[in-house]
């Protein structure tokens, strides 16, 4: 059985730590949606435990040991901190985008990683074949013409930049992975950044996200416009908070119809919040009781 390693990246909006510095090195609000804790970071790692038992090694990627839970272990649970991976001149950052471009300098992290945000869980079971076939990432991929926000033009721009290392022609679409857990190869990501290092440097600066930013769709991009990737979806559910209802969450999760999902936060009342939360969190413990191993 093909045998696997999953990096994590995780922010707990609440640490004290973490707050002091976002206050001192920004001069945004924070936005709550995208550094919000819902409490679901063990129900994601009992669920890699149970269903992808195919994985070697969980790497949790934080910014300070304080953004560590009380309840991990960290004898399983392996911790990386920013300052590890990232050049110092970048730090401290509050933006996903810089921290996702240098996940594969993780000491020991194997040559095939699955990069998963803290909002995607593995509800069914999962196989290896699911994520790699033949050394090849498997995913699915869209085509876009129109860059509209933010979102999509880091996309573009990381499309872009990865046409111009392979020394490809320009085109006005752009790919776009889908939005699920990242399949990577180590060596193409280190051979990329090597190839890319003035860009992706010139924009790991911004301490938050800007439409100038890179993400780590240009690994993706680079291995499938070399090839290297096996267009296949994932298979995936996508919630956003903003639609689905508490009953339709619970549903789902406690009987569900796709391998993965990803709850997508946003903006919220805090009484929809607190609702929405208790539901998912509810569900969960149903159908996940009992403690993983990274857990005290």
């Amino acid at each position: 059985m093909t045998i696997m390693d999953i990096v994590i990246t995780y922010v707990d909006g609440n640490d004290p730590v973490w707050k002091r510095d976002y206050e001192k090195y920004t001069n945004v609000p924070v936005m709550q949606k995208r550094f919000r804790d819902w409490g679901t970071l063990k129900y994601l790692l009992r669920g890699i435990e149970v269903n992808m038992p195919f994985i070697r090694n969980v790497y949790l990627v934080v910014s300070h040991h304080s953004q560590v839970p009380e309840w991990v272990d960290t004898a399983n649970l392996k911790i990386v901190l920013h300052k590890d991976i990232i050049p110092e001149e970048f730090l401290p950052t509050f933006n996903c985008n810089p921290i996702e471009m240098h996940l594969h300098r993780i000491e020991g992290l194997d040559e095939e990683f699955i990069y998963f945000n803290d909002d995607m869980f593995p509800v069914g079971k999962c196989r290896a074949e699911d994520f790699f076939l033949d050394g090849k990432p498997v995913l699915g991929y869209y085509t876009h013409l129109f860059a509209n926000g933010m979102y999509k033009k880091i996309c573009r721009n990381s499309d872009r930049l990865a046409r111009r290392v392979l020394n490809m022609e320009p085109s006005c679409f752009f790919t776009r992975p889908q939005h699920i857990c990242s399949p990577m190869l180590k060596s193409e990501c280190c051979g990329l950044y090597a190839k890319a290092e003035s860009e992706i440097r010139a924009t790991s600066a911004q301490r938050t996200r800007t439409e100038n930013d890179l993400n780590q769709y240009l690994f993706l991009d680079y291995m499938n416009f070399k090839g290297l990737i096996i267009h296949k979806k994932i298979s995936n559910k996508h919630f956003t908070v903003a639609l689905a209802s508490p009953d339709k969450l619970r549903a789902f999760l406690r009987n569900p119809t796709r391998t993965l999902v990803c709850i997508n936060d946003v903006r919220l009342s805090e009484k929809r919040y607190e609702k929405l939360r208790g539901a998912i969190l509810d569900a969960f413990e149903e159908v996940l009781p009992c403690k993983s191993k990274y857990e005290l």
